[in-house]
């Protein structure tokens, strides 16, 4: 069996202080202080105080963007793709009635044509 020494040294309460430093060098404190959170309600009201400060459009920081994150967060995926595609939509059914429109007054100036031609052949007879 093998034998060890144990050495052990004991300070008294005054010596103690002098050797050991009882005073804090590290803690766990944040870097930076924790902010405090707004509520809902505070965000709401400093938002109706600046909304007419915040820029319409761009990537960060404008009401664009709070739609944009928004739309996100609550699922709605209505795009500039979606829209466009209504707008296409919209041009070609104004075409078509366009066109429906030049018929109608072709035809219209067609007959009346007609008629008239039909009325002086008749006055010459």
């Amino acid at each position: 069996m093998a034998n060890f020494s144990l050495n052990k040294t004991v300070f008294d309460k005054k010596e103690y202080t002098n050797v050991i430093d009882t005073s804090f060098s590290q803690a766990n404190i944040p870097a930076s202080p924790i902010e405090d959170t707004i509520t809902p309600a505070e965000f709401f009201n400093l938002y109706n105080t600046i909304f007419y400060d915040i820029p319409t459009t761009g990537e960060v920081n404008s009401h664009e963007y709070i739609v944009k994150k928004s739309s996100e967060y609550i699922g709605i995926s209505s795009t500039n793709e979606d829209v466009q595609m209504l707008l296409d939509e919209i041009t070609s059914l104004q075409k078509e009635l366009l066109a429906a429109n030049q018929q109608l007054i072709a035809m219209q100036v067609s007959s009346s044509v007609s008629s008239s031609v039909s009325s002086i052949n008749s006055s010459l007879m």
